[in-house]
């Protein structure tokens, strides 16, 4: 029904991740009832961030510098690095402002159901990393999904040998939350990572 350039439009937005058929629509006519000036700065912003944004060469978190801020910051503890899953869980681990160590970034985990292998992430680049002494522990932070249960064990696997500590984040009921709508993963989870108070 729409004309020929307005689906060509629907259908790129339908590329995003989380946008259906709906939600495209709703996008391109946002963008086709705006002043020009709306369509013009939002294609110079996407062409800037393309072209501007790359990934670090050490830890593989996205940067606009070489090595990224965190791994050029001599104040970080350079003898801990936490191994998480993609770069969004870099930003919800610095919102704590807890941890001063340094990342590494897999952007993936292991899944063999969508034909995702160990060497498909950036485990062969973090064991490059471990090569130096400087480095005491590994602190796995993948999500506490099968995949990412999956990761954190095979990296074990692959770091014990070297005489490295190998730590998991604990995995457990969230503040606030009631034990009676706790699924029993997380229950498990809460329970193994129980400490002494």
């Amino acid at each position: 029904m729409y004309t020929d350039t307005v689906n060509k439009l629907i259908n790129e937005f339908e590329k995003l991740p989380g946008i259906g058929h709906k939600s495209a629509v709703r996008l391109a006519f946002y963008i086709l009832e705006s002043p020009i000036d709306v369509a013009k700065n939002m294609a110079d912003t996407l062409i800037e961030a393309k072209d501007k944004v790359k990934f670090c060469s050490i830890c593989y978190n996205i940067t606009e510098s070489d090595p990224c801020e965190i791994c050029s910051n001599k104040k970080r503890d350079e003898s801990i690095i936490c191994v998480v899953e993609n770069v969004k869980d870099v930003v919800a681990m610095e919102k704590t402002h807890e941890y001063k160590g340094l990342y590494h970034v897999l952007h993936g985990s292991i899944s063999p159901m969508n034909n995702i292998t160990a060497g498909d992430i950036k485990i062969k680049e973090l064991l490059e990393r471990l090569k130096d002494d400087t480095i005491k522990e590994v602190i796995l932070a993948t999500n506490p999904t099968i995949e990412g249960e999956a990761t954190a064990m095979y990296i074990s696997r692959l770091i014990k040998p070297l005489g490295i500590s190998v730590t998991r984040i604990a995995h457990g009921i969230p503040v606030g939350g009631d034990l009676e709508y706790t699924d029993e993963i997380t229950l498990i989870k809460a329970l193994e990572g129980r400490r002494e108070m």
